[in-house]
C-alpha cells in the first residue's frame, strides 16, 4: 500500500453549481478548514482521483491549488491558526520492525 501524505487543496470555482460539486467532491476526501481549503490525507492513486473527478466538474476559468506536505511541514501548522491542529500529526505505525 502506497504511504499516504498531507495535501492542501484550494479552489476558486466561479459558477454557484460546479462550486456546490466541487465541495461536496472534496468532503469525501478530507476535512474543510476554510470555505474553499481542504486538508486531504491521500496516496498516490486517491490523489490522481481527486485530480481526475474535479476535471469533470470544473472549467477553464476555474483554478485548483493542490499543495503537498511533509509530514514535518503539516506538524509546524502554526497554533494560532484557527481549528485544531491535533490531527496533523505522523499517526504512528501499525506495526513494529524488530
Amino acid at each position: 500500500m502506497a504511504a499516504k501524505q498531507w495535501h492542501l487543496v484550494s479552489y476558486d470555482v466561479h459558477d454557484p453549481k460546479r462550486l456546490r460539486r466541487v465541495a461536496k467532491t472534496l468532503e469525501s476526501y478530507g476535512t474543510r478548514l476554510q470555505y474553499s481549503v481542504f486538508r486531504c490525507r491521500l496516496d498516490v492513486e486517491m490523489l490522481e482521483k481527486l485530480h481526475w473527478q474535479l476535471a469533470q466538474i470544473m472549467d477553464d476559468v476555474d483554478d485548483l491549488l493542490v499543495i503537498p506536505l511533509c509530514g514535518r511541514c503539516a506538524a509546524r501548522v502554526p497554533e494560532h491558526s484557527t481549528g485544531d491542529q491535533s490531527s496533523w500529526a505522523e499517526p504512528p505505525p501499525s506495526f513494529r520492525v524488530v
